[in-house]
């Protein structure tokens, strides 16, 4: 199964406490630090992906940075082509971009003026444009939603930037094959990410794409403490708090207790192809949580060896 790679996501706004807990994330070993994307969720509250990113790339000289996933619907890709240019310019090599349809909150598509019911053609439409721009090419398009002329972008990122695309939808996987370098899930079982690894190889092969260094990814919400109540309880008010939804909802997805029993449920995805793990850690304190995830990846390259 080879390396496994692990890193932690927040959910919540940088603040004072970012840079320590960044340098503690790298000096534990961990791979990357992450964030989410929101425009405008539930009422107002939302973390721009990209932003966040360069912030996270700007605080520590060699931690990767992995936005996990941003609402490219609501972008025009040119612009996202040129922000991803200009982050890999400045830190070569570290960013992971991961993209999704959205569409949680409709409302945020209302705000940006775009129609939720186009979310998969547009971000098919933006996501091919984005690689060729990427690539260094000199584009021009005339689309369902985008119009280029002889539109180019450069410096190219070298290495070139990972674009993971994640949704639950057989159309994410279709869309990770044809256009993308791997899948990332979430609030999926083991059975269905090996069902979507298997989907996206068939789609890249009928694409005629060839060989492709995959890195599929899952996103975890879990949490950590030594009482398996205590755990579930932290975990349950926070995503509560977050999605406005039921922790039942979610708990099967969720694991929740000391490490290894993290580690226990997050095992099966390692032998369905998941090699990229972005855990959204919920612990007594920032320290528990990255100890828990340290463990969590310690025991997962013990079992992948």
């Amino acid at each position: 199964m080879g390396d496994v790679r692990l890193g932690i996501v927040s959910v919540k706004a940088l603040d004072e406490r970012t840079r320590d807990t960044i340098a503690a994330a790298a000096a534990a070993g961990l791979d990357h630090v992450g964030s989410i994307d929101h425009v405008g969720f539930r009422g107002g509250e939302g973390i721009d992906g990209l932003i966040t990113a360069a912030s996270l790339a700007g605080i520590h000289p060699s931690i990767g940075v992995y936005v996990g996933v941003y609402q490219l619907p609501l972008r025009h890709p040119v612009l996202v082509a040129r922000q991803l240019s200009t982050l890999a310019h400045f830190a070569p090599g570290r960013l992971t971009f991961g993209i999704g349809v959205a569409g949680e909150d409709p409302h945020e598509f209302e705000n940006c003026g775009v129609d939720v019911r186009t979310r998969g053609r547009r971000t098919d439409e933006s996501l091919g444009l984005m690689r060729r721009l990427l690539a260094g090419e000199s584009v021009s398009f005339d689309g369902e939603f985008f119009q280029l002329q002889d539109t180019r972008i450069l410096p190219v990122p070298h290495p070139p930037i990972p674009l993971i695309v994640g949704g639950r939808s057989d159309a994410s996987m279709r869309r990770a094959g044809t256009l993308g370098d791997g899948w990332i899930g979430a609030f999926n079982s083991a059975g269905r990410f090996a069902e979507a690894v298997t989907l996206v190889a068939e789609h890249a092969d009928r694409a005629g794409r060839g060989s492709v260094g995959w890195q599929h990814a899952m996103e975890i919400w879990c949490g950590f403490d030594t009482n398996v109540e205590a755990a579930r309880t932290r975990l349950a008010d926070t995503m509560q708090r977050f999605y406005g939804l039921p922790y039942e909802s979610f708990e099967r997805y969720c694991p929740a207790g000391r490490p290894e029993h993290v580690s226990e449920h997050l095992a099966p995805y390692l032998e369905a192809g998941c090699q990229t793990f972005n855990l959204i850690p919920i612990a007594a304190s920032v320290d528990e949580a990255i100890e828990g995830a340290v463990q969590v990846k310690q025991s997962l390259l013990g079992s992948s060896a």
